[in-house]
């Protein structure tokens, strides 16, 4: 007899036959997800679980799937999933790193262009019939040659944004962890031209700054109203990670206060829900979380989910297993 997986989202075709080869596949079709009640009735008896960001495995899920073996997060980020916890019930947890990394990274810069030139603000009034010709000094934005990128964390999607900065005719620093900065002393390449700064001179000194690192303790609410009254006046934030490391309550009032130029989010603290100031606000470019969302992209995610299943429950080792970082180690 096979062993039992569950699927919380519909999933391409290729990541539900790889699962099928090996496992007996409960794939959950309807819109809007699984509620958390029944979650943990669906999990009882399954050895595998393939879940969203949106799924969200807590202790009572995880005690309810008292056969799993593997929760295969469909996500580079995993605070969705308590790790910790898992682990300790000796269950691995993977995610999906490097199959995202370029689509994030493409998004990024277009949440820089979109919200720098003012191409949603223009797009908008166009729309709406108020544009009236061309104008010398109209809708006027921020050129980015000879500018300032501040990455917030050189992971894999951040180097990836940082890779693009060249072309823009941009000077790039960064913050990262301590291990990051070992390896770019180390090596000439990859951080060729990215100077390693303090939290703080980032954000002084950045004309856009970049939001790359992952949701823990230390950095919910890592740029707060301290952090955004040290940003220029004319700087603009830009967030592809997670919602919960920019305080939005702040962020209007920073908006507000015209203490920034501008915001291009693309994730937010409560999903779907967006703080109601943001909409009203010209500034800011808001997006539906689609860092990644181009097919090839999500189909490689998924493919990826599949095959750590597939190896944990054939009785291999994960491909891409969560590794939990130590505190006070994202930035």
């Amino acid at each position: 007899m096979k062993p039992a997986v569950l699927v919380t989202r519909r999933v391409p075709v290729s990541a539900l036959s790889r699962l099928k080869s090996a496992c007996d596949v409960d794939l959950y079709v309807e819109q809007g997800g699984l509620s958390p009640e029944a979650l943990r009735k669906r999990i009882s008896g399954k050895c595998g679980l393939v879940c969203m960001v949106t799924d969200t495995i807590d202790r009572s899920v995880i005690d309810a799937g008292t056969d799993l073996r593997v929760i295969a997060n469909v996500a580079v980020g995993y605070d969705n999933v308590d790790v910790a916890y898992a682990q300790s019930r000796g269950i691995f947890v993977t995610n999906t790193p490097d199959v995202l990394t370029q689509a994030v990274a493409e998004f990024t810069w277009g949440l820089i262009l979109a919200v720098s030139r003012r191409i949603a603000e223009g797009d908008r009034l166009v729309r709406a019939g108020r544009w009236r010709g061309w104008a010398f000094d109209f809708m006027l934005g921020m050129s980015l040659y000879g500018k300032r990128l501040g990455i917030v964390g050189l992971g894999r999607i951040g180097r990836a944004v940082a890779g693009y900065a060249q072309a823009f005719g941009m000077d790039v620093v960064a913050t990262s962890r301590k291990e990051t900065a070992k390896v770019m002393e180390q090596t000439d390449s990859e951080f060729s031209g990215i100077r390693r700064v303090s939290l703080d001179e980032l954000l002084v000194t950045s004309d856009v700054v970049s939001l790359h690192i992952p949701m823990n303790d230390t950095t919910r609410h890592l740029i707060n109203r301290r952090a955004l009254t040290r940003m220029k006046r004319t700087a603009f934030l830009i967030n592809t990670s997670r919602g919960p490391i920019v305080d939005e309550t702040a962020l209007v009032w920073a908006l507000q206060e015209r203490l920034i130029a501008g915001v291009g989010l693309d994730v937010y603290e409560d999903e779907p829900s967006v703080h109601p100031g943001l909409y009203s606000l010209e500034a800011a470019v808001l997006a539906p979380h689609l860092g990644s969302a181009t097919g090839e992209t999500r189909m490689a995610m998924a493919d990826l989910a599949a095959e750590n299943v597939v190896s944990i429950v054939n009785g291999n080792p994960p491909i891409t297993p969560v590794k939990l970082e130590l505190p006070g180690s994202s930035i």
